[in-house]
């Protein structure tokens, strides 16, 4: 009885986690990077918990099942998450190298007092 309780509230968690990360989601796509970053460092308590809970609870292979496949959508979450994440990462990167580009190409093509006779390397 006490570890159908200890279950219950391990998927309760785990619940909470999946949730959580469906937040955070949001919150990327919203730019709201802050609040993410946030809600990331406020889940790893319960990341913590949930681990030593399950240490130390005896599944049963119903119970070990139903777990997976709440971990398992908790994983694809999460790794949705990087992988957005990267995508905007590398969208940032582009967008920064083609502004240094043009910021270069706008400097040497600005005609002060400072500048005349600078050289501009095109292959930059």
């Amino acid at each position: 009885m006490q570890d159908e309780k200890q279950f219950e509230q391990l998927m309760l968690q785990y619940q909470q986690l999946k949730n959580g990360s469906e937040d955070i989601r949001k919150m990327i796509e919203a730019e709201d990077y802050d609040a993410a970053i946030t809600m990331i460092k406020t889940r790893e308590p319960v990341f913590l918990n949930c681990k030593c809970m399950r240490r130390y609870l005896e599944l049963t292979p119903v119970q070990q099942k139903e777990l997976d496949a709440v971990l398992d959508e908790l994983r694809e979450l999460e790794l949705a998450n990087i992988k957005y994440l990267e995508e905007g990462m590398e969208r940032v990167q582009k967008e920064l190298k083609t502004t240094q580009k043009t910021q270069k190409i706008q400097q040497a093509y600005d005609f002060d007092e400072d500048y005349k006779g600078s050289i501009l390397n095109l292959k930059e």
